[in-house]
């Protein structure tokens, strides 16, 4: 096991070395943290891992279980009941703190 760690690590830097005779760089951290930079923005463009859960509302229930393995949160939705084509829409965020106060706060 710790050979192929090693073997991985001298694989990595080798990726970096190339990386930076190919783009005339000469200082290692600022290649690092170009290279750490472009692979978080792709991750910000197109998300990997992503499931959907599905959960169903029940009567006079206001909290819900979160599932355990859930990292982010990138949406919630709830199917419109207005319309016959079983639409689900989007439940917008609060950016601000509510400016009324929760009437249940203390059953949390």
């Amino acid at each position: 096991m710790l050979q192929r760690s090693r073997r991985c690590n001298l694989e990595v830097k080798m990726k970096v070395k190339e990386f930076m005779e190919r783009t005339g760089m000469n200082e290692t951290g600022r290649a690092i943290a170009y290279i750490k930079d472009g692979l978080a923005e792709m991750n910000l463009i197109g998300e990997t891992n992503v499931t959907t859960q599905r959960i169903d509302l029940a009567l006079n229930q206001r909290y819900y279980d979160i599932p355990m393995d859930a990292v982010k949160i990138t949406d919630i939705r709830c199917k419109n009941q207005l319309n016959s084509k079983d639409e689900y829409r989007s439940i917008g965020r609060l950016v601000f703190e509510p400016t009324v106060e929760d009437a249940d706060q203390e059953l949390i």
